[in-house]
């Protein structure tokens, strides 16, 4: 399947002087070659192939009309801007590492090329960016075009409905791509979808409007006879033609067109960039085209682990290998949903990835998607809230900080009992840090009424569902990408004491107080500084970050030596901020090493093993923080008691 790189036009491709330099006849085979290296690649390393596979033609026909980096593409959620690395001159190894370390990003970022106007991981953000950027050209008077590059899902974000209602007001020269594939993730669900599906299957809609305007340019006035006409029909709304949605907001919509006929995205692209009105081309395109298995399963292929390119299949799962913690959690929901028909889960577009599949296909009507719409999925639990009802809102960690305001305002402050089961937390390695979910604790911690937990295995995790679906109020449950630690889950869940630590291992000399997936490392050191150090070491499950057992770390504290923290967070208003905040609130002035994550956006990487040697967090590393930490304590007080 893989063409030699000798004979590939994409060899041949340093930058986008070279796309356009290329006969129109050779277009179509560098759409091929480009659709051969990204299914080589991501078959490999794994990302995002059925969107890029997409935008092929697309992103060829950008760079063949535009010139980057004066003239700036916005592309959103910017996980389908492999093909634009690829043509301006991030090819070779580079590309070959993808998402790997010391490889190109799966995203787009500034610090990565002049190229990347605008970075981005999360959806919805590309047309309020680029019309800020028009806005600038516009203060500026300069000339470069800027192309918002967005999604049929970016419409279900509110940023975007919000950033449309003000194109008109802020610029007349904005170019926005509606890239219409139907998916976001998973099938794109509501009513904007299904508007958009209409005009996609209207094809004589764009026709017409030519129509009629070839009617008025025939007249020797005829210019001007087209202007009146389209303002009139702007304020009749639906003179001739019914008007689109995007045109009742001042856009001249122009399509729908065929993403994969290169001619025709270049004709529409140059009639945009002589145009002195917003302009929005809607562009239908195929998620995955050229990989048949990505086209049968968009949703399995949008981000995709490693795959066979030939079968589509992913390898084989190691035996004995345990369940990831998201389909521990999904199961678990769907139990307890079975059992009570006033739990409820709900998920912004992320049914397999946050395990709520199974909750869709068992329960359906306690299933509730709401597309790429956080603030609203937290809100709707709110309000479902109001009324008895248990929702769950599985959204990952980075993805609820999009809804930071509703949590506060409208969940935590009306103590409503809303559970919220927070995938990734921590590191989501080949993503980068705009999928790290380093900030939870940190941006949760400090909101009243909101418990904070996060389970060492999967048993503790379905206690914790248990146990949060029971709460008066506010419940927020983290957990990390992948698979779990083995443990078998218990026929009936245990509900757990709000606020009570598990003393797992007694010390004397130094105790660990190790949160979640760092309390097997938190054991392994214990075991080490026993084995090497000759010392006494406890291990403490905190279970609760909020709030947190004082009792029992008051208790510790009085007769050790040394604390350490343990989380898989960014240390600044942590974890281990809420120990150094209860003993500073006791007056008591016992030590805390702390562990976690510096004040640092990480990048991505191979492995989580990888990034965490890269910030001092392996194993030797924790183990010499803490050694060097114990022995300069130990020569302090020896100097204290020297006579």
């Amino acid at each position: 399947m893989t063409i030699p790189p000798s004979d590939t036009l994409l060899a041949r491709i340093a930058g986008p002087a070279d796309v356009k330099a290329l006969p129109p006849e050779q277009l179509p085979r560098l759409a091929q070659d480009i659709r051969d290296k990204l299914i080589e690649v991501t078959s490999r390393n794994g990302g995002h192939i059925g969107p890029n596979l997409g935008v092929v033609e697309l992103t060829v026909a950008l760079h063949r009309v535009f010139n980057s980096p004066d003239d700036q593409f916005v592309f959103d959620v910017a996980h389908q801007g492999y093909v634009h690395k690829l043509l301006t001159g991030r090819g070779g190894d580079f590309f070959a590492k993808l998402r790997k370390t010391g490889g190109a990003s799966g995203f787009l970022y500034r610090s990565e090329s002049v190229h990347d106007a605008f970075g981005a991981g999360h959806a919805g953000t590309a047309l309020s960016a680029a019309l800020g950027m028009a806005t600038a050209r516009d203060l500026r008077n300069s000339p470069e075009h800027v192309v918002a590059v967005c999604g049929d899902a970016a419409f279900t974000c509110g940023v975007t409905l919000e950033a449309l209602n003000n194109v008109v007001s802020s610029t007349k020269r904005l170019i926005v791509i509606l890239n219409d594939n139907e998916w976001s993730i998973a099938k794109n669900v509501g009513a904007i979808a299904s508007y958009l599906n209409r005009l996609s299957t209207n094809p004589t809609y764009n026709r017409m409007h030519h129509d009629v305007e070839a009617f008025f340019k025939s007249f020797p006035a005829g210019v001007e006879m087209n202007r009146v006409y389209n303002k009139w029909k702007r304020e009749t709304k639906d003179f001739f033609v019914e008007s689109s949605l995007f045109e009742k907001f001042g856009l001249r919509y122009l399509g729908p067109v065929d993403g994969h006929d290169i001619d025709a995205l270049i004709k529409n692209l140059e009639f945009a960039k002589h145009c002195d009105v917003p302009v929005l081309i809607h562009v239908l395109t195929k998620k995955g085209k050229g990989l048949e298995a990505a086209v049968a399963h968009p949703e399995k292929f949008h981000g995709a682990s490693p795959f066979d390119p030939d079968t589509g299949e992913n390898a084989k799962p190691i035996p004995g290998t345990p369940p990831n913690y998201q389909d521990v959690f999904g199961a678990a929901l769907a139990r307890f949903a079975r059992a009570n028909p006033q739990v409820l889960g709900i998920t912004g577009a992320m049914p397999s990835g946050t395990g709520l599949s199974q909750l869709a296909r068992e329960q359906p009507a306690q299933f509730f998607d709401v597309g790429i719409a956080e603030e609203h999925a937290v809100l709707f639990a709110a309000g479902l809230a109001t009324k008895g009802f248990r929702p769950v809102c599985a959204i990952y960690s980075t993805f609820l900080q999009r809804a930071y305001d509703q949590v506060i305002h409208d969940v935590c402050l009306q103590n409503l009992p809303v559970t919220f089961c927070m995938d990734r937390a921590g590191l989501s390695p080949n993503d980068g840090p705009t999928h790290h979910g380093l900030f939870d604790l940190s941006y949760l911690r400090c909101v009243p009424r909101a418990t904070i937990m996060q389970p060492k295995d999967e048993d503790e995790l379905v206690d914790m569902l248990h146990t949060s679906l029971h709460l008066p109020g506010p419940g927020f449950i983290r957990y990390p990408r992948g698979a779990g630690t083995g443990a078998p889950v218990k026929a009936e869940p245990a509900l757990i004491p709000v606020g009570q630590a598990e003393v797992i291992k007694v010390g004397t000399n130094i105790i660990i107080w190790a949160l979640g997936s760092m309390v097997p490392d938190a054991l392994k050191l214990a075991q080490r500084l026993e084995r090497e150090e000759h010392l006494s070491v406890g291990v403490v499950n905190a279970r609760f970050v909020k709030p947190l057992d004082r009792h029992l770390l008051l208790s510790q504290a009085a007769v050790v030596p040394l604390l350490v923290t343990m989380e898989d967070n960014v240390l600044a208003g942590g974890f281990g901020s809420a120990v150094l905040e209860a003993l500073q609130e006791a007056h008591c002035a016992t030590p805390v090493e702390r562990i976690g994550w510096p004040d640092s956006f990480v990048e991505h990487g191979s492995s989580v093993e990888i990034l965490r040697a890269n910030y001092g967090l392996a194993p030797d590393d924790i183990a010499a923080r803490v050694t060097a930490r114990w022995r300069t304590l130990q020569s302090g007080r020896a100097t204290v008691d020297r006579p």
